[in-house]
């Protein structure tokens, strides 16, 4: 099965993603089957004290990653839920852009189960990790 363009998953987030997760600016960096990195862009309207991204963001850049590696997995999107996401925080992002990298560990009929690590752009060292669990749809 063939997975999805960088050209077709944007054009998922415009047409299946809320306005505010579009204000996001994620940009896709790489897309292949059952696997996505995004790149959040530092910007100060996310920030907290001392420009620190807030956690409100991080959470929705990495379930929105999510969503694109489930898609990828399965030939293009269709229509899932997160049912649990469960986020654990390293270190902060400070001034900086995130680059997030989502795989899919286990796909099966109904859930999909998967992981993501977000990484300071240039940095070794993750700021963050989440693990996440999808229900598909069934066929409408």
């Amino acid at each position: 099965m063939t997975g999805m363009t960088i050209e077709q998953a944007a054009q998922v987030l415009k047409d299946n993603f809320a306005p505010w997760i579009q204000e996001l600016g994620l940009k896709m960096e790489s897309i292949e089957p059952g696997r996505v990195t995004l790149r959040l862009p530092f910007d100060e309207r996310l920030t907290r004290v001392g420009g620190m991204v807030c956690g409100q963001a991080i959470m929705a850049a990495a379930d929105t990653a999510m969503v694109f590696a489930v898609a990828s997995s399965l030939g293009g999107f269709q229509d899932m839920a997160t049912v649990s996401q469960n986020t654990s925080f390293f270190r902060a992002a400070v001034k900086v852009d995130t680059l997030i990298e989502a795989r899919v560990i286990k796909r099966g009929r109904s859930l999909v189960f998967g992981e993501v690590t977000l990484y300071p752009e240039g940095g070794r060292e993750p700021l963050a990790q989440a693990t996440l669990t999808y229900a598909l749809a069934g066929p409408k």
